[in-house]
């Protein structure tokens, strides 16, 4: 049939990560002196003949020369491979079930260990082309069915000859075998496989480069396990995010770029241009300007606690979706805060300044135990509830004022006023959010009101404080000292100058690492690339910090369609006559609404009107339309 399609594909670097060879080296000489040796020997062959530098009957010979194989090695080599099996290949395992009668695994390796693994795809056996070891009695390998064309040179070829495919043939591998089925005149396209390797003499030759299966697929128009390959996804990371999270996202299939450190607005304007995914900490302005340059972002990562750096409104506008990590980081800030207060209280930045000015003093002046000290809270959420908790423990008394009711922790005290607790407090330690009217909150009024001879530590916001008044707080000694994490403007990357806001002796000046442990920054990376692929996969929103949250489970047998609109009457009702018109079945339907926008879930069945998805989309108020597979 003219239409019918055939997909070749080849089984060593493409259907599954490795060469088969290579393992089965590892298994036979695992803990000893030839593991080394011989790994590197047969790898070398095998990219001399994938990039057809060494004939391929010769490079198969050498490297079963090398081995000492048994059935049982062989039997142990299926099971490790069918734990390598591809990222892209497992996700549309689908595809090879529904596909069964047109999928041919051709390759130069062996049915002993190919079939068990192909086989759990739903391929058929008798579409399995591959050589065949022999056997002595002893079940010993001893060499190769010489009889079969995969074991001669152009062996591919000699086999797609004799099977005389009649439809369209589409080549898929890694080596410059699967190429020359091509050059042969005997397949519509050659896809270069480059998801696990990439050999630029083949990549040469191809037709088209495919990083993925679902790129595969994607081009030519075929269904697959998602609606748009994840090898063409972008995702770009700034100010040197852990690259745990780099690698988290790359392991997804993603193109992921990494930079050491912030953009200003007009560089990440011009940066953001083609990028699905932008992660960021706290230094990148992610401002409506740069949002309205976004052509194709979906998500936005914020690598920290706040998202204050990010234009919230604008990006709720645009459908693009913002994570943060409310609490990956809260135990470093709260330890830094904790060991601030310590220091300020025993004058130690004071007496270091001094030694380095070349005085001398045990005086005890000025220098306090931290236990029965009163320590004021401002702000009683994730961080400001657990340094609650660690100072209640070194013996502090502890009081917090909040705005929103909190229940206290210990034997925290709550205040009802501010000025209450600025009073009585010999520490004060902020922990307010981001939100504009908190800009300048702490002003020169709150400073004068605390104790004289108390101390003031921010790690919250550098906007919260008026630096300005604390410096006169200290130059006239109202207050014995401070530490300060965070400012109203920060370096861009380590190479920035940066000239410290406030000066004066007992004064701790950081720059910006209260959630910058090492575990802090793991946590983060684990959590904040979790929840942006689960939004990717599902659609998913739960823990979004401007969408409606929804938390979705994975959809089987069916597509999910995802519509972001604004919060107007009516669209359910719009969006619901559009399935009736196209006869669509709905298996489920998920809708949740904040103040400014509408997002809604729908899962149907497997078959529609691709028309039903344009007619989604010019439905009024619409922000954006994905669709899920």
């Amino acid at each position: 049939m003219a239409d019918k399609k055939f997909f070749v594909i080849d089984f060593d670097s493409t259907f599954t990560k490795v060469e088969a060879l290579d393992i089965l080296s590892d298994i036979l000489y695992e803990g000893t002196d030839k593991k080394i040796e011989v790994g590197e020997r047969i790898k070398d062959l095998t990219d001399q003949a994938m990039a057809g530098e060494l004939s391929f009957r010769e490079a198969l010979e050498q490297r079963l020369a090398l081995l000492e194989a048994t059935k049982k090695d062989v039997s142990q080599l299926s099971d490790e491979l069918k734990k390598l099996v591809s990222e892209s290949v497992k996700r549309n395992r689908e595809f090879f079930t529904k596909e069964k009668d047109n999928v041919l695994i051709v390759s130069s390796g062996f049915k002993d260990f190919i079939t068990p693994v192909v086989k759990e795809y739903g391929i058929k056996e008798e579409n399995i082309y591959a050589n065949t070891f022999t056997y002595n009695d002893k079940d010993e390998v001893t060499g190769f069915d010489a009889s079969n064309p995969l074991s001669e040179h152009k062996g591919k070829v000699k086999l797609m000859k004799e099977l005389a495919l009649d439809g369209d043939v589409y080549v898929i591998g890694d080596g410059y075998t699967d190429y020359e089925i091509r050059e042969a005149g005997l397949a519509k396209t050659f896809f270069a496989f480059t998801e696990n390797v990439k050999r630029e003499k083949v990549l040469a030759k191809a037709d088209v480069e495919a990083s993925s299966f679902d790129e595969i697929l994607y081009s030519i128009k075929h269904p697959m396990a998602t609606s748009f390959p994840k090898s063409k996804i972008k995702v770009l990371l700034l100010e040197n995010v852990h690259q745990d999270a780099k690698q988290k996202l790359e392991d997804e299939g993603y193109q992921v770029e990494l930079l050491g450190g912030a953009l200003d607005e007009d560089e990440l304007c011009e940066k953001i241009k083609g990028v699905h995914i932008l992660g960021i900490r706290s230094k990148t302005m992610l401002t409506r300007k740069v949002v309205e340059a976004a052509d194709r972002l979906m998500i936005v990562g914020a690598f920290c606690i706040g998202t204050n750096q990010i234009d919230l409104d604008a990006c709720t506008e645009h459908g693009v979706c913002v994570f943060n990590a409310p609490f990956s980081n809260t135990r470093s800030v709260v330890e830094m805060a904790i060991g601030e207060i310590i220091l300020l209280m025993r004058q130690i930045p004071r007496r270091l300044r001094q030694m380095d000015r070349g005085e001398w003093s045990k005086s005890a002046s000025g220098s306090f135990e931290v236990r029965g000290k009163k320590l004021g809270i401002i702000g009683y959420g994730n961080i400001g509830s657990q340094l609650s908790i660690l100072a209640e423990m070194l013996g502090m008394d502890v009081y917090y004022y909040d705005v929103v009711e909190k229940l206290a922790l210990g034997n925290a005290t709550k205040l009802s006023s501010l000025d209450e607790l600025l009073a009585i407090s010999d520490v004060v330690s902020l922990h307010v959010d981001g939100r504009p009217e908190n800009k300048r909150f702490f002003t020169g009024e709150h400073i004068n009101k605390m104790k004289k001879g108390a101390i003031l530590v921010n790690l919250a916001r550098g906007p919260v404080v008026e630096l300005d008044a604390l410096q006169a707080a200290l130059d006239s000694k109202h207050l014995a000292g401070a530490a300060i994490d965070v400012f109203p403007v920060e370096p861009k990357n380590n190479n920035d100058t940066f000239d410290a806001p406030v000066k004066g002796d007992n004064l701790i000046l950081t720059p910006h690492i209260g959630g910058s442990t090492l575990e802090a920054q793991e946590n983060i990376a684990d959590f904040v690339p979790g929840k942006m692929i689960e939004y990717v996969n599902t659609g998913s929103s739960f823990n979004s910090v401007n969408f409606p949250n929804v938390q979705l489970p994975r959809l089987e047998n069916g597509h999910r369609l995802l519509h972001i609109h604004k919060n107007v009457s009516g669209i359910l009702a719009q969006m619901n006559n559009v399935f009736a018109k196209h006869g669509c079945n709905i298996l489920g339907q998920y809708l949740k609404t904040n103040e400014e926008i509408g997002y809604v879930i729908t899962d149907i069945d497997q078959s529609y009107n691709p028309e039903l998805l344009e007619d989604m989309k010019a439905i009024d108020n619409t922000i954006k339309f994905r669709t899920l597979y």
